[in-house]
């Protein structure tokens, strides 16, 4: 999963959360009940700040004084000042390069383990610990946290714990968002029955994402038994099927599925899902699902994002049902060989409801074959497009400059021919552009200097000749330029001394690393110069 792509899915579930929030779940700084906050539970806090062994950012530094609810991350009821919620998640997460977090390796997490004395806590209503290591001596989540029975709100999301999901948590009926998971990753957390979930009647929200499933069968038809369910995320859950048959759905208000990295290996139409008309977002990616869409796609109308990558199907063919989905916002179909025509599909297959509102368009790593149509000019909200590694020929449209909210374009990889168009100097929000691996001619356009927000420019491998052009040195925000195997000559500008940001630099055969050890760009520039024309 690429960071982009984590990038999105963070924007939508940002977009739908005021959904699992109400008046008693929302930030309350003042309380108008004449005093401090209640004694035993200002103890029972600072008997939980006494399990932190580690507090690098000071995050529970304001824990002092008679007035707890004027604590960071505490609010307290307006009318009788208890505490009703607790907020402490980790506010810098770690990331790695494929956006997976990693708690206990983040400076900024909090360490030690979740102390009992939150049972004293009885009128809290909102907990959320999420993205620290609070392991405790046993890794395990505490069962104590399934008699925290007033509970609407739990985040435990990215403590990496192990063991098995204590079914306790199954006492807490009043919950509304219970969130588990792991964020892009398998995890040691496991649970052979999960029925306890239909103890939850109010449950809008359920994140599992890295839980182990694998023994559960029947997963569905558990959820199906819980209505109020808007958003379930079920990736990395080693689940092997949604082929389950539902005669009747309860889950009328599902608007968020996520059933990703997974191993389904079953067909696409049979699954349980497509009678979920009311989805917004639906994320099967990573699982080997086979054949073709069922024609219910056609009913799924609200679908804004619809991801299917990297299920190595090539019967996934552009049926005419799509067509009827006038939401979708982000369609992506990348890595799975797909074979087709590039104009019809954009022609005849994409939804033309769709060409003012669809914003990212990833169908990268198929087999598409022909020209790149003008018609793509149409999409003109798109920000993000990748076409890589399929069998595209001929000219890169002059009328992509017209695309003026790309912020990504992705063409490497195919056998476009002509050259670079100096049109594609109009896309002056673009942050990355990649036209390498094709048998592209002519020179660089001058015209691309004028992307003042360009951070990545690979052209390598084409069959590019000429000097580079000075302008190209106006994009300062450059941190990878790569222009490798071409035919480049000339001499390298001066002028890229001036470009501060610059971390890799790639000419000719040769590779320049803009290194911290004091040596200046245009020091490393010259280098290249010497080096690899």
């Amino acid at each position: 999963m690429r960071p982009t792509t984590n990038l999105l899915l963070t924007l939508i579930t940002i977009s739908i959360f005021p959904f699992f929030t109400n008046g008693t779940l929302q930030p309350q700084h003042q309380h108008a009940h004449g005093g401090g906050c209640n004694p035993d539970e200002r103890a029972a806090l600072l008997s939980f700040k006494e399990g932190i062994t580690s507090n690098n950012t000071n995050l529970l530094a304001s824990w002092k004084g008679q007035d707890c609810c004027r604590w960071r991350g505490v609010s307290c009821c307006n009318q009788t000042g208890h505490v009703i919620k607790l907020h402490l998640r980790n506010p810098n997460v770690t990331l790695d390069a494929y956006g997976y977090d990693h708690a206990c390796a983040s400076a900024s997490a909090l360490f030690g383990e979740i102390s009992p004395s939150l049972l004293s806590l009885k009128h809290l209503k909102h907990l959320d610990l999420s993205m620290n290591c609070l392991l405790g001596p046993n890794s395990q989540i505490p069962h104590l946290l399934g008699s925290m029975g007033n509970l609407r709100y739990l985040n435990l999301s990215g403590i990496p714990f192990t063991g098995r999901v204590p079914s306790h948590l199954g006492n807490l009926s009043k919950m509304q968002y219970l969130d588990l998971g792991q964020a892009g990753d398998y995890s040691d957390m496991y649970s052979m029955d999960i029925t306890w979930l239909t103890k939850l009647p109010f449950l809008k929200f359920l994140g599992m994402s890295g839980v182990n499933l694998s023994g559960i069968a029947d997963w569905p038809h558990t959820l199906n038994m819980i209505p109020p369910l808007r958003v379930i995320d079920l990736s990395y859950c080693l689940l092997d099927s949604a082929n389950q048959s539902l005669l009747h759905l309860n889950l009328t208000k599902l608007e968020k599925l996520d059933l990703s990295w997974n191993f389904f290996k079953h067909s696409l139409g049979s699954g349980w899902f497509w009678k979920v008309t009311s989805l917004k977002y639906l994320h099967l990616e990573w699982n080997l699902l086979f054949g073709k869409f069922p024609d219910t796609l056609g009913n799924m109308t609200y679908l804004r994002v619809l991801d299917i990558s990297y299920n190595g199907n090539p019967d996934m063919m552009m049926t005419g049902n799509i067509k009827k989905l006038c939401s979708l916002e982000i369609l992506d179909l990348s890595g799975n060989r797909i074979n087709g025509d590039i104009e019809s599909l954009f022609v005849e297959s994409l939804p033309q409801c769709t060409r003012k509102n669809l914003q990212k368009l990833d169908l990268s790593y198929n087999n598409f074959t022909g020209t790149l149509p003008n018609i793509v000019s149409d999409f003109s909200k798109l920000s993000i497009l990748s076409l890589s590694n399929n069998n595209l020929v001929g000219p890169i449209p002059a009328q992509l400059g017209n695309l003026t909210c790309l912020t990504s374009l992705d063409l490497f990889w195919n056998h476009l021919n002509g050259s670079i168009p100096p049109e594609l100097g109009a896309l002056t929000t673009l942050t990355s552009l990649d036209l390498s691996m094709n048998d592209l001619t002519g020179s660089i356009p001058a015209e691309l200097g004028n992307l003042r927000y360009l951070s990545e420019l690979c052209l390598s491998d084409n069959n590019i000749t000429a000097p580079i052009p000075p302008e190209l040195m106006n994009s300062t925000s450059l941190t990878h330029l790569d222009l490798s195997s071409n035919h480049l000559n000339g001499s390298v500008p001066t002028e890229i001394g001036s470009l501060n940001n610059l971390i890799y630099l790639y000419i000719g055969v040769c590779i320049v690393c803009i290194l911290p050890d004091g040596s200046s760009v245009s020091t490393w520039a010259s280098a290249a110069e010497n080096q690899c024309t």
